[in-house]
């Protein structure tokens, strides 16, 4: 096996060790030899140590040269022999000064593996496949303003713990997981979109830095402060595991929390090619070839309140009904009337359905959309840019949820929505609103021929609002805020845990139902509920006669 830089070492062996989230620490696969969280960390402390002082040593033979742009403020490192007068980024002028080794210069680098010519060939390559985009036909035009970067990265690797929970849920679940060579761009002036569009870079090629590497090519410093950088690294890898985290909680309505304080960080220079003219932009991807283009204009989405949402949702409901009743032949007027009523019923149904995301304020967000030239990769073979066969992905762990249960924290598997829960939940909201009828049968002997639905039409007229409100507000929740937790072993094995249900008939339940049968005045009201349900009962068992 290829060693990485980005490896983690066993402290046994020597073997690259990986991080298992259910152990919290690095296991090597070869001699089963473990390594913490700070030993991982002060190994790439003190790799980059030497690598600092090498390129001290380095930097003393080389007269190099920085410019600052009195626009964007851009930090650009370039050769001696090389002229630049304008940036790159805004076109605005340059100050040309000495250059001494910044504390911000990355170690590591992935070195160029395409030309600025072929570069130019995959942008024109994308602007014929998107003829129809404004984009295409100004990126044609400005394709030979492409400029060749060495753009400041932050290499981002270990384990991340996350906070997660359901917008429309009430409990927060606690998981785990493990980032590896996620890239964060380090730039303050560039669009983090755009670059991360045209992701992800093969780390098989990331080497120790040497200025070899930026002859003819210039390099960008980093300019974000670590406070933006680490809140950077933190909206990355949150963006990282919210696909994963929405497929275990069943609904893109979440929220995600990341703790990055035990990832491992590096600063590295990633290839880029890049094109500024005006409000164009684009980047392709000095390895791979992946176009990245920001579109021209500014797109906008609206978010409305929730009771807007549920207003229209009604709407939408009850034309559907109106016209599927005018279909089957109803007039207009019978169809307008009882489309009314069932509107008034669809009203409450969704209000209850949407009112636990009251945050949903309306607000209208702005942003430019970036397209891409897709998952099609670009190698070299035999001197020529051929298209891969392979596609690259990011690479991360699936997410491991942790809860506490009897006072110790255990790796579990939460599963929602199961077929059994579902079922029951269908099954106990049939029985609530046909609960006269099945008790009125139980009486008469099964005998059809007496039951008299005209009996449960007070019932009904409770029950068929109240249960599908219920099933909405409480039944759904129940079912996502109470999840069956399978705790996982350190052999992966499953079995689920059965929590002990409280006993029913408590000294504490009998006396609340005591209070409520005979004290007054409060027992009134029960008694003739009692009363009137057992009247409703008797009338569907046998009718008014």
């Amino acid at each position: 096996m290829t060693e990485k830089i980005t490896d983690i070492h066993c402290l046994q062996c020597g073997a690259p060790a990986k991080f298992d989230i259910i152990r919290q620490e690095y296991v090597c696969g070869y001699c089963g030899g473990t390594v913490g969280i700070a030993e991982a960390k002060n190994e790439k402390r003190g790799y980059r140590k030497i690598q600092r002082e090498k390129m001290q040593k380095s930097a003393e033979s080389l007269q190099l040269f920085h410019a600052e742009c009195s626009g964007c403020g851009a930090d650009l490192v370039f050769a001696e022999s090389e002229a630049l007068q304008e940036c790159p980024f805004c076109t605005r002028q340059l100050v040309r000064s000495s250059w001494l080794l910044s504390e911000d210069m990355p170690e590591c680098v992935i070195p160029f593996a395409i030309t600025e010519e072929e570069a130019g060939q995959r942008v024109l390559a994308w602007c014929d496949a998107n003829k129809s985009k404004k984009e295409a036909k100004r990126l044609r035009q400005a394709v030979s303003r492409i400029n060749g970067f060495y753009l400041p990265y932050e290499l981002i690797q270990g384990p991340v713990s996350m906070s997660v929970s359901r917008m429309d849920g009430k409990r927060t679940y606690t998981c785990g997981g493990v980032v590896k060579d996620t890239f964060v761009n380090t730039s303050k002036q560039l669009d983090n979109l755009l670059l991360d569009g045209m992701e992800p870079f093969d780390t098989d090629a990331l080497t120790g830095f040497e200025f070899g590497y930026i002859a003819g090519t210039r390099v960008k410093i980093k300019d974000l402060d670590q406070k933006d950088t680490d809140q950077r690294i933190k909206e990355e890898c949150e963006e990282t595991y919210t696909p994963s985290v929405r497929t275990v909680l069943e609904t893109k309505a979440v929220e995600v929390h990341a703790g990055t304080q035990d990832t491992i960080a590096m600063p590295v220079l990633l290839p880029v090619y890049y094109i500024h003219d005006g409000d164009l932009a684009a980047a392709v991807n000095g390895q791979t070839g992946k176009v990245s283009v920001r579109a021209l204009k500014e797109s906008s989405w609206y978010f409305v309140p929730w009771w807007i949402k549920a207003i229209g949702a009604s709407i939408v409901i009850s034309l559907l009904v109106f016209g599927a009743l005018r279909l089957f032949g109803m007039n207009a007027s019978g169809a307008l009337l009882l489309t009314g009523i069932l509107g008034f019923f669809f009203l409450i149904v969704f209000l209850c359905l949407y009112s636990d995301t009251v945050h949903n304020a309306f607000r209208i967000d702005k942003g430019r959309k970036i397209f891409t030239s897709g998952e099609e990769t670009f190698v070299r073979e035999y001197g020529k840019l051929v298209k891969s066969d392979a596609i690259l992905e990011r690479k991360t762990e699936p997410p491991v949820f942790f809860e506490t249960l009897e006072g110790k924290t255990v790796p579990v598997e939460l599963r929602f929505t199961t077929v059994w829960r579902v079922i029951r939940m269908a099954l106990l909201c049939f029985i609530a609103l046909f609960l006269p009828v099945i008790l009125a049968l139980l009486l008469n002997g099964f005998d059809f021929s007496k039951l008299n639905l005209g009996g449960s039409a007070v019932w009904f007229c409770i029950a068929v609002p109240v249960v599908p409100v219920y099933l909405l507000k409480f039944g759904i929740v129940e079912l996502h805020d109470r999840p069956w937790i399978y705790i996982i072993d350190e052999n992966s094995a499953k079995h689920r845990y059965s929590k002990s249900i409280p006993p029913l008939f408590t000294k504490e339940n009998m006396g609340m139902v005591l209070r409520a049968l005979f004290v007054p005045p409060g027992c009134l009201a029960v008694w003739f509920g009692i009363v009137c349900f057992f009247m409703i009962v008797y009338l569907t068992a046998f009718g008014f006669d």
